[in-house]
């Protein structure tokens, strides 16, 4: 399977950087299988960083992770995906999933999660809203143990 992640820097060895702010699934290394979607994320990273240029690194992933793998996924942005993002943006979910696979929060989706953390709506009224999304996938590799089975392909400045 092929994964995408965008960025303004050639990333052949992928790290998982905990750091950053509060994510969708938490402190991983983040991909797609959206090209467009990749694209999209690293123009938004050079325009952030204030340097360099969008850059999609491109990733091979191996078949039989799922069987070596704890693996957590979302098929769709449901109540339980809604409880997940919302806790790990607020900071109170360390894993123990090796890999996170489901929707991303989107600036479509963000309004909808926020007024559900400000409490304007409710549970089911958020994912109300959420569902008739057309959202992408990605895949959060949150361990060492699970970036072992990406192999890096190569890169594509935007």
């Amino acid at each position: 399977m092929k994964l995408f992640h965008g960025s303004n820097v050639v990333v052949q060895t992928p790290k998982i950087l905990s750091g950053l702010r509060a994510l969708d699934f938490g402190a991983g290394f983040y991909l797609t299988s959206s090209r467009l979607q990749a694209q999209k994320w690293a123009g938004a990273v050079a325009r952030r960083r204030g340097a360099g240029e969008g850059i999609v690194n491109i990733y091979t992933l191996d078949d039989y992770f799922r069987s070596a793998l704890k693996v957590l996924e979302f098929p769709t942005a449901n109540a339980d995906w809604l409880d997940f993002v919302v806790q790990n943006r607020k900071g109170q979910i360390v894993s123990s999933y090796d890999l996170v696979v489901g929707p991303v929060a989107n600036d479509s989706t963000l309004p909808v999660i926020d007024d559900y953390m400000d409490g304007k709506y409710d549970k089911e009224e958020a994912v109300k809203r959420l569902m008739p999304q057309k959202l992408t996938d990605q895949y959060a590799f949150l361990t060492e143990k699970a970036i072992q089975f990406l192999r890096f392909e190569g890169s594509e400045q935007l």
